[in-house]
């Protein structure tokens, strides 16, 4: 080798080392400036000139716009939401889909559907944001989710990996999420899978829905203590170790349940971010909770 070819080897390859150090640099700016994910997994919004459905067991009296859902998230140093179809909405979930539209890709969705849907009706709410439905059967007869017309609508479910997102009581928790298992889809369970409030953990219910951990594909929404009755707090901190050895800090979900529906009295979003901080007090652990949905929710 020449010289002259040496000498340019030399700068070229130092050239090399700037180019990649400067690179190196440039990608440590970026990720510096990346938010860690901090996600709301159930949140609801609606104004009173909706038209509600009919057989609503309950209809709020005030409005609670996107804008005011993304102002708490502002506030409260989340990055992303997840807005669930209030059950005084029914299956029309135009409202949804176009709140979801419009934050391009910062919300996702859980609809309320029809048994009968349609497949390109799931389909186009797919492509709006909505990453799974939501079966509401408190004080609702219970479905019978291995009938075909269940079966057909599972297999839709599952095809989109989506979730079913249930709000029940635990002891029927107990039996309904093994019979969505069975069909492979995956299943979310609200609000500490509602045991009886005067039992809490020791309610036979949960200690059943407990032991769905180890199915690896059931997650629950550590969210809405109050819903739990007015110990509701307390028994959220005994549950909490139990889910987190049954389930894992990656599929816990924590959610906000902004407007907190019923219990605005008493309820604010600041409060319940607050309560997690209480209930997750590592603050590592807390990071890995609030990021654990991107994957689930496909942010």
């Amino acid at each position: 080798m020449t010289s002259y070819e040496h000498g340019l080897t030399r700068r070229r390859f130092a050239a090399g080392v700037i180019a990649a150090l400067s690179a190196g640099g440039l990608a440590s700016k970026v990720r510096a400036e990346v938010p860690k994910l901090a996600i709301d997994t159930h949140a609801h919004v609606f104004h009173r000139g909706l038209k509600l459905a009919p057989g609503r067991r309950y209809a709020p009296d005030y409005d609670a716009p996107l804008a005011l859902y993304l102002q708490q998230l502002d506030q409260n140093g989340i990055t992303n939401g997840v807005l669930v179809q209030p059950s005084f909405l029914g299956t029309d979930n135009s409202y949804l889909a176009e709140c979801l539209k419009a934050t391009n890709g910062r919300l996702r969705g859980i609809a309320v559907v029809d048994v009968a849907i349609a497949a390109d009706e799931l389909r186009a709410l797919d492509r709006a944001g909505v990453a799974g439905i939501r079966l509401n059967l408190v004080g609702q007869k219970l479905p019978d989710l291995s009938s075909p017309e269940w079966t057909a609508l599972l297999a839709q479910i599952r095809a989109l990996d989506w979730q079913v997102e249930i709000q029940r009581n635990a002891g029927d928790l107990a039996t309904l999420a093994p019979t969505l298992l069975d069909q492979g889809v995956k299943v979310v369970l609200d609000h500490f899978a509602l045991p009886d409030p005067k039992l809490g953990i020791d309610d036979p219910g949960f200690q059943s829905v407990v032991k769905l951990g180890a199915t690896r594909n059931v997650w629950v929404k550590i969210s809405a203590p109050y819903r739990n009755g007015a110990a509701g707090e307390a028994f959220a901190k005994q549950a909490y170790p139990l889910l987190r050895t049954a389930f894992g800090v990656d599929r816990l979900l924590w959610g906000s349940d902004w407007p907190h529906t019923q219990f605005e009295a008493t309820q604010n979003y600041a409060k319940n971010r607050k309560f997690l901080d209480e209930l997750v007090t590592d603050a590592d652990e807390r990071a890995r909770v609030l990021a654990s949905p991107r994957e689930l929710f496909r942010f």
